[in-house]
Order: C-alpha cells, then structure tokens, then sequence
C-alpha cells in the first residue's frame, strides 16, 4: 500500500486510473485519505466554516469516485482535476445559500381560490347565451368572429387567410358584434 502522505503526480493518475477502470476502493480510498485534508484545508483558507468545509470536500471526493471516467491527464493533473471540483462544489453551495427561501405563506405562490357556485354558474349561462347568440350569425360572420377573438389574429391576418379585403374583414367584424350585442341584449344579457 501507497502512503498516502507520499502520492506523486504519476501515482496519482495510476490510482485514478484504477478507480476509473475498475471501480478500485483501494485506490479510491488511497486517494481519499491523500485529498480531502488537502481539499478541507483549501476551503478553509477560501472561507468556508469547519463543517461546510467538511461537507464539500466529502462531496467533492464522492464527484471525484462518480467522474474518475472523465478525468483526461492530457487536460490537467490529477491534483488539479479533483481542486477543480471542490472549487466548483463551493461555488454551487455558495450559490445555493444566496437563494432565499420561498415563504410558503407568499400570496403569490397560493393558489387562486375557486370561484364561488353562483359565479359558475354565471358564467356558464353567460356562455351558453353568447353560444346561442353566434349560432344566430351568417357563416361568413362567425367565421371572422372566430378567428379574431378565439383564435386571436389580427385583421390582416384575417384578410389573408380568407382572402377577403382588408376593409371587408372590418365590416364584417363590425357587423356581426352589433348582431352578438342586439343578440345578447334580447336574450337578457347587457354585454357582449
């Protein structure tokens, strides 16, 4: 067994090798006793309290097991590699403690109240109404209808798609809200 004091840069990259390869606990383990002092001692020099330094760095070697696979010497040294990790481990914590916390009583995160019976039941025999009042209208009508205000296209729009004049679209739209508003008016609905 290695002494974990004496890692060299070359036995380093064997052991990461291993874990990467092999799933190696000896090796990881090799590694875990060489690395996290190291990693809890840099983050205590960084800032971090005692334990959030512990907790980092035992998540930082846990990355290092779990990503040993992506480790490339070509791009870094090992001590480099795993430093990298808990640099980025600190980042997300410090990262997640600037966050506020939801207040769960916020009104804006509660949902809306549903609406009271009578207001449903207004509002589906408004429905119904306005329903009748469009079945009353000529086609060419109820089309423009529909497709400015359910399904929300402009007048040029419109104008291209049926390939009506622009001027006639308006008409129409003109013609058939005074059809829906004399429509309404009869059926005991004020509004449109």
């Amino acid at each position: 067994m290695t002494d974990a004091l004496l890692l060299d840069p070359p036995t380093q990259a064997l052991l990461i090798q291993a874990v990467a390869e092999r799933r190696d606990r000896e090796a990881f383990g090799q590694l875990f006793r060489y690395f996290a002092p190291r990693v809890k001692s840099y983050l205590l020099r960084l800032g971090a309290e005692d334990g959030l330094a512990e907790e980092i760095a035992q998540e930082a070697m846990v990355a290092v097991w779990r990503k040993a696979a992506s480790f490339d010497p070509a791009q870094a040294s090992v001590s480099t590699w795993v430093f990298t990790i808990a640099r980025n481990k600190r980042i997300d914590g410090l990262r997640r403690l600037r966050r506020p916390e939801l207040d769960p009583e916020d009104p804006a995160l509660q949902p809306e109240a549903r609406p009271a019976a009578d207001r449903l039941l207004d509002a589906s025999e408004r429905e119904e109404r306005l329903r009748r009042a469009l079945n009353t209208l000529p086609e060419e009508q109820a089309e423009v209808i529909r497709l400015a205000f359910f399904e929300d296209k402009a007048h040029a729009a419109i104008a291209s798609e049926t390939d009506l004049p622009l001027g006639t679209v308006k008409s129409r739209l003109r013609l058939a809200l005074t059809r829906l508003r004399r429509a309404l008016a009869a059926d005991g609905m004020d509004q449109a």
